[in-house]
C-alpha cells in the first residue's frame, strides 16, 4: 500500500517530466493535511498480548527432595552433659568413674576391654593432659599413659618441675579401641566412639577446673575442638576449650618415632609456654633443653 508522501513524490515527478513544472509548493493547510495522513498511514505498533502469569509448576523432584531434606534435617545435637554429684572434687570424680565403669554404649568396646581407663592425678590440678584413648598396656593396668609413650610423658612432666601426682591425665575415650582378633597394636578411636565418650572428659574438666589444658596429638584436639586443622599447624599456639587455655602439641608416641632434637624441641617449646602461662619458674637450664650445642 502506497503512503501519502510516496504518492505526492510520484505526482511531483510526473509534473516535472510531463508538465515541465519545476517547483511545487504546498500550502500550510496541505502540509498539515499531509502530516495527518502520514501519521494515520504509519503502521501502528501491535500491542503485546496481556501478560498472563505462567502457571506455577512444582520444582523438579530432585530439587523438592533437596529442599525438603534441608528443612527437615535434624541439627547436630551435642551429647548432653553428665550430672555431677558429690561434695568434693575427689568424690565427684569417683562418681563419674563409677558411671564410666558401668557404661555399655559401645558394645564392641565393652566386649574386648579389660578395664575402663577413667583418669588419674590430682583433682585440684592446675594442669591437665588429654590423650586420645588407652592402649594395650593402659587397658591391662587401668591407668592412662603407662606404656612407652606414657613413660616419655612422665619424663616431660618431670622436666617441667612437676610430678604425675600434681597433674591430671585423661583421655577422650575411656576404653581401648578394639583390634581384630590376632592383631596387635592400637587404633585411633572413631568419630562416633569419641562423641559417645567425650562427655566424661568434659565432666572431668568441669570438676577439676584446670588453669591450662594440653592436648596430646591430633585425635585429642579433634575430640575437644573438632577437626579444625592438623596438629602441626595448631601446636605452639594457645586455643580455648570452654574458657580454659588449650595448648596442642605432638603426642609422645610421635617423639618415639621421631627422636630428633628438632622435634623434641618443638614439644618442649609448647610446654615452656604452658609453664609461663601457669606462672611457673623457668630456669636457664630448662630454656636450653634440646637446643643445638
Amino acid at each position: 500500500m502506497t503512503g501519502p508522501r510516496e504518492a505526492l513524490r510520484s505526482y511531483v515527478q510526473f509534473l516535472h517530466e510531463h508538465e515541465d513544472v519545476r517547483h511545487v509548493r504546498l500550502s500550510r493547510t496541505a502540509k498539515e493535511g499531509l502530516a495527518r495522513l502520514t501519521a494515520k498511514s504509519k503502521p501502528q505498533p501491535v500491542a503485546p498480548p496481556p501478560t498472563v502469569a505462567a502457571p506455577r509448576t512444582s520444582p523438579p523432584v530432585a530439587t523438592t527432595i533437596a529442599r525438603s531434606s534441608m528443612a527437615t534435617a535434624p541439627a547436630v545435637v551435642p551429647a548432653a552433659p553428665l550430672e555431677i554429684t558429690g561434695s568434693t572434687k575427689a568424690e565427684q570424680l569417683r562418681h563419674l568413674a563409677e558411671r564410666a565403669a558401668a557404661c555399655v554404649k559401645c558394645p564392641h568396646l565393652v566386649a574386648r576391654r579389660h578395664t575402663v581407663v577413667f583418669g588419674v592425678g590430682n583433682p585440684e590440678a592446675k594442669l591437665m593432659f588429654v590423650g586420645e584413648a588407652p592402649g594395650e598396656e593402659e587397658d591391662l593396668q587401668g591407668e592412662p599413659f603407662v606404656g612407652r609413650a606414657g613413660q616419655l610423658l612422665t619424663k616431660m612432666i618431670v622436666a617441667m618441675g612437676l610430678t604425675r601426682e600434681q597433674v591430671y591425665i585423661g583421655n577422650i575415650v575411656k576404653c581401648r579401641p578394639d583390634m581384630p582378633l590376632g592383631t596387635s597394636g592400637n587404633r585411633k578411636p572413631t568419630k562416633q566412639e569419641m562423641e559417645t565418650c567425650v562427655p566424661y572428659l568434659r565432666a572431668q574438666i568441669e570438676v577439676i577446673k584446670p588453669l591450662v589444658l594440653v592436648a596430646l596429638g591430633a585425635t585429642a584436639i579433634e575430640g575437644l575442638l573438632g577437626p579444625i586443622g592438623s596438629i602441626g599447624s595448631l601446636r605452639g599456639k594457645f586455643h580455648e576449650f570452654r574458657g580454659v587455655p588449650l595448648m596442642p602439641t605432638f603426642h609422645p608416641s610421635y617423639l618415639l618415632r621421631n627422636q630428633s632434637n628438632t622435634e623434641k624441641r618443638k614439644v618442649w617449646e609448647d610446654l615452656l609456654k604452658v609453664m609461663e602461662r601457669l606462672e611457673m619458674p623457668v630456669s636457664e637450664k630448662q630454656r636450653g633443653f634440646f637446643l643445638a650445642k
